[in-house]
């Protein structure tokens, strides 16, 4: 079984607004809603590249009950825990001549909350995946990424882990499946600005060193690189098409990965349908559907180049 954890999930209110003018009154011209935070999103376009997983996490108040509607009418799988205080967060991404968000704090957990989670997390059994994704709330310890693993690691799990700075790099002495920086977020680890591929190979092979197993590193417009557990570099372009969406593309690039290892077996093969995930949640208004991540596979058969 696949499991993936939010530990602050939103729901992702997004506006477009032609013109954005601060100071003044401005008015919607579109408006949507979804569930969103980076592990509900890899629950997501696993789901609709077909694969059945349970979406871990914490909600609360009236925002918590709303959120929890929606994960139930796109089919999603989850074992929520509900939390006293506070309420799920409200993200607002605003469309206009620039992309604006702006992001909610998320509820108030308690030392029993996060005791209720490590209770659900002793259920996982050996062989399961367990995605780990996303910011968390201020009030939970800045090791709480770490301190997971160190209460799983008795168990075979494959872990994956989408986080920044310190949430990263404490859990790489747990040899994760995989890990999924940006370039930018892996020139801040190492206090750089990583700008090419060679650069991007030269600090992911140090995460490597550190305990990553496989290290994905997405470069937005300029394609991405695998350094797979086995030595192996690949790196990819960017699939052609025009950008709708960047919201949740890295998430989907998760998910891709992960639906392409399982299906396929090998890391060149869930490079590729990483990549393509990726690129179709981000040249959609929603995350990628399965069948417009095979149309981009179908066209891009020549993606990936050894390195």
């Amino acid at each position: 079984m696949i499991y993936t954890l939010t530990l602050n999930p939103s729901l992702d209110y997004i506006v477009t607004v032609p013109q954005f003018t601060c100071g003044i009154v401005n008015r919607t011209s579109r408006e949507n809603i979804y569930p969103g935070g980076k592990g509900i999103n890899v629950s997501m376009v696993l789901g609709n590249l077909g694969f059945e997983n349970t979406a871990l996490g914490f909600l609360a108040g009236f925002t918590g009950q709303a959120f929890k509607g929606l994960v139930e009418q796109k089919g999603i799988r989850a074992d929520f825990i509900e939390v006293a205080q506070g309420m799920t967060r409200i993200n607002v991404k605003l469309r206009s001549d620039q992309e604006t968000e702006i992001n909610g704090q998320g509820p108030l957990m308690q030392e029993t909350d996060i005791q209720k989670l490590y209770g659900k997390l002793d259920c996982l059994c050996d062989g399961d995946i367990l995605v780990m994704a996303g910011s968390i709330p201020d009030v939970m310890p800045k090791t709480v990424y770490m301190d997971i693993l160190e209460h799983l690691k008795e168990k075979k799990l494959r872990v994956v882990v989408d986080a920044t700075k310190d949430l990263l790099v404490n859990v790489l002495k747990y040899r994760p499946f995989l890990i999924k920086p940006n370039n930018h977020e892996l020139g801040e680890i190492f206090g750089v600005t990583v700008r090419e591929k060679a650069e991007v190979i030269r600090y992911g092979r140090k995460l490597q060193e550190m305990g990553a197993q496989n290290v994905l590193v997405s470069m937005a417009g300029d394609g991405a690189v695998l350094l797979a557990a086995d030595g192996t570099v690949y790196q990819s372009k960017a699939p052609e098409g025009r950008v709708v969406n960047s919201v949740g593309a890295g998430d989907s690039m998760v998910a891709g990965f992960l639906a392409g290892y399982l299906e396929h077996g090998t890391y060149a093969d869930a490079f590729r349908m990483g990549v393509c995930t990726g690129s179709a949640s981000a040249f959609s208004e929603e995350l990628a559907t399965r069948e417009e991540v095979l149309a981009l596979l179908e066209r891009n058969r020549d993606l990936l180049t050894l390195v």
